[in-house]
């Protein structure tokens, strides 16, 4: 598999999981109303849902397939 093929793959795999995670996430949030907890209990747990989902997606947004530079620049 070419360079440019691998960072194809990976980039859609990234993508394709942060689409999962937000579904994920989605679901979660769609549950809440369904428990019986207090109102602030419920806001303390949507908090700890939005920042767990913020930092996972964070993460996959970088771009890690991007080219490295491999070789030192040439001097002038």
């Amino acid at each position: 598999m070419s360079r440019e093929d691998q960072r194809r793959t990976v980039r859609v795999q990234r993508e394709e999981l942060i689409k999962e995670l937000i579904a994920t996430y989605s679901k979660a949030f769609d549950r809440l109303p369904s428990l019986d907890l207090s109102e602030r209990t419920l806001a303390k747990l949507a908090q700890l849902i939005i920042n767990s989902r913020e930092a996972a997606i964070q993460v996959l947004e970088e771009e890690i397939e991007a080219p490295l530079i491999t070789s030192a620049p040439t001097p002038p």
